[in-house]
């Protein structure tokens, strides 16, 4: 078989402790999933979270630079736990939900603060703040075998060494597993689906130079410098 153009490479992640790669199939995201970042955004607290998506090759593995995007003056950084899919299926139950997840990874879900107000402000989907070129950087996959199940742990994010997100993880209004029961009845999950989690309180602006590093107890840290301007 051929085809009329060459085809986009497979997106993937690294495996700690493993040279083989992670696939990446899809990547869901969850808005709205800790109280203070929703007190932050001036968001109804009764709401549900939200459920978006990114494409597949927005995802940056391990870090590095990426560009300062176009269409935004006001980028924004969202540290986040990052869960990553061995099986699916439809409408899973929340205590089988730990069963399908092969690993943890931390992550960010960057994103385009001004359009996404506007957009929030109109009744509006939120794909053009969010799901644009390398606004997934993710870092390496740690096998659940390695880091147990993860219910708690501190997830940080610090700016330029200083410490902006500062959260456990058991903050989360939704947790892992009901995040990916809830997902099941919209989507049927797959293996090599990623979950972006959400992300707490501390939010902020980044410009061109400013370097990134999120954290969390149990998994490989990433590291992020924002280059100049998309070309």
């Amino acid at each position: 078989m051929s085809y009329v153009f060459t085809p986009a490479p497979q997106a993937q992640l690294d495996v700690t402790g493993s040279q083989d790669k992670f696939p990446v199939r899809r990547v869901y995201c969850i808005g709205k999933n800790y109280l203070a970042h929703i007190h932050e955004m001036g968001s109804d607290e009764r709401d549900p979270p939200v459920i978006f998506q990114k494409p597949a090759d927005a995802v940056v593995p391990n870090g590095g630079e990426i560009a300062y995007p176009i269409f935004t003056k006001n980028y924004h950084y969202e540290g986040e736990l990052v869960v990553a899919l061995k099986s699916g299926g439809y409408n899973i139950a929340v205590e089988d939900a730990a069963s399908h997840i092969y690993g943890y990874a931390v992550g960010l879900d960057m994103t385009r603060r001004d359009h996404q107000a506007a957009a929030m402000a109109k009744g509006m989907p939120w794909e053009v703040t969010k799901a644009f070129d390398q606004s997934a950087p993710i870092g390496p996959v740690t096998p659940v075998e390695t880091s147990g199940v993860l219910e708690g742990g501190r997830l940080t994010l610090k700016v330029n060494g200083e410490v902006k997100q500062d959260a456990d993880i058991s903050l989360m209004i939704w947790k892992v597993a009901e995040i990916i029961a809830k997902i099941s009845e919209q989507h049927r999950l797959m293996p090599g689906d990623i979950i972006m989690t959400g992300t707490p309180a501390g939010v902020g602006a980044v410009t061109s130079g400013d370097v990134l590093e999120v954290a969390m107890e149990g998994v490989q840290p990433l590291r992020v410098t924002i280059g100049g301007p998309a070309a």
